[in-house]
């Protein structure tokens, strides 16, 4: 990594008073370093290199869009997550109220809000209109995958007289924020394209967490308990649980920890075999069914696809691989593995993928929803434009969308994270 990669675009030079009062202004060169370990750094001091590291987010002295001229939208694509409404609240309160924004645009069903072909008219949002909603789940502006034409949505865009544009989603919509920001430039459009990461599985990369995440942990975390419960209460209960998780298991590992009942847990990062070869699931469950009468498995939606080699390859409208269902390959092949084993066996399979992500976030999880809104309005009003907002070693901070979009994040078997994981499972 460079210090280049790190560099944030603006539309010019800010050159108007913030209305801000009683704030603790950010100084345009504070920054985050990428790197936390203290070797590392001294290489590139050694090396006479530039630093990588983030910009620190939080509000400017000065501004570039007058706020008493501004037009903001926001929109939400992709599937759902805890906090979406929590951060349409925040975008919306700090634009009208802190900044004094007229107008802020709430666009219907993500990108497809900005094609005119749907017919699908913008929603005012004020306070009246966003005053109840971080108590529901989901999004009040709906939701799409799929691109639209670039150009049209900047030509929309340009008919509105926006200025500031806000995009909530995963890497799917941080590419098409990217791209409306690269047209808007080829057009020379004073037009801050703000990208703020969502995405349930903690799968952007250069952010150390996004929203959503921990209210998802929370809720697979309680779920455990009951199927740890219906596993016990049966004898050789097996109590399989599946969690979102196309290609990172975080969800799955996170909660693993969070509730130590769970004695296997599956991630697609991680390879497995079913009957025989290194890391054979059965034969070990068959062992500790003779020895404990029940098992908790957690498992991540993209793992053992594997055994889904000879099927159909389907995509979903954002070109995302569609995963073949882990979870019921894994009850039959148990079920089967016992029955050829002469052995009892009682298999309850939950499957908590969509209960989990259209619930509203709760405690800390909420909290980071708003301040991430908060410090998105401020990094469009300064001018800031292609880029997103992070969370770096216990600042928020200013990524660059090529930058965080680069590659997916995955666990590292070898973190900290996999680590404890390992330490407290028996596979």
């Amino acid at each position: 990594m460079t210090a280049e990669d790190f560099k944030i675009s603006t539309l010019g030079k800010p050159q108007l008073e913030s209305p801000l009062r009683e704030c603790a202004f950010v100084d345009e060169k504070s920054s985050v370093v990428y790197e936390t370990d203290s070797a590392l750094l001294e290489e590139y001091v050694k090396k006479g290199e530039a630093i990588p590291a983030f910009e620190l987010a939080g509000p400017r002295k000065k501004i570039f869009h007058d706020p008493a001229w501004s037009r903001a939208a926001i929109l939400t694509a992709g599937g759902l997550c805890p906090g979406l409404n929590e951060v349409v609240k925040f975008l919306t309160l700090t634009l009208k109220q802190r900044y004094k924004v007229p107008v802020v645009y709430g666009i219907r069903y993500g990108y497809r809000g900005l094609n005119p072909a749907y017919g699908l008219s913008p929603i005012l949002l004020d306070e009246a209109v966003v005053d109840s909603i971080h108590e529901e789940g989901g999004t009040i502006l709906g939701s799409s995958r799929g691109a639209e034409s670039v150009e049209v949505c900047v030509d929309t865009l340009v008919r509105m007289n926006v200025n500031m544009l806000f995009c909530i989603g995963g890497d799917g919509t941080s590419r098409g924020a990217h791209a409306i920001a690269e047209e808007a430039g080829r057009r020379n459009l004073a037009l801050s394209v703000i990208a703020i990461p969502k995405t349930i599985d903690n799968d952007i990369s250069f952010i150390d967490t996004s929203f959503g995440f921990a209210t998802a942990v929370m809720h697979a975390g309680r779920a455990v308990t009951g199927v740890h419960n219906e596993a016990r209460g049966a004898f050789n209960g097996v109590g399989l649980v599946k969690v979102m998780g196309r290609d990172s298991g975080f969800i799955a590992a996170s909660a693993t920890i969070a509730n130590p009942f769970v004695n296997y847990c599956l991630v697609p990062e991680e390879d497995f075999n079913l009957e025989s070869g290194e890391h054979a699931l059965l034969p070990h469950l068959l062992d500790r069914l003779n020895c404990r009468q029940h098992a908790v498995i957690m498992v991540a939606e993209g793992a053992g696809q594997k055994f889904f080699a000879d099927g159909e390859e389907l995509r979903d409208a954002s070109g995302n691989i569609l995963k073949k269902d882990i979870g019921l390959l894994l009850k039959d092949k148990i079920s089967s593995y016992c029955k050829a084993h002469n052995t009892e066996v009682s298999v309850k399979y939950f499957d908590l993928g969509y209960t989990i992500r259209s619930v509203q976030a709760e405690g800390h999880d909420a909290i980071f929803c708003g301040i991430l809104a908060q410090n998105a309005v401020h990094a469009a009003m300064c001018g800031k434009t292609d880029m997103m907002v992070g969370h770096w070693a216990g600042n928020f901070t200013h990524v660059p969308i090529s930058l965080a979009t680069r590659a997916r994040k995955k666990i590292q078997l070898d973190s900290p994270l996999w680590t404890s994981v390992k330490s407290i499972t028996i596979f």
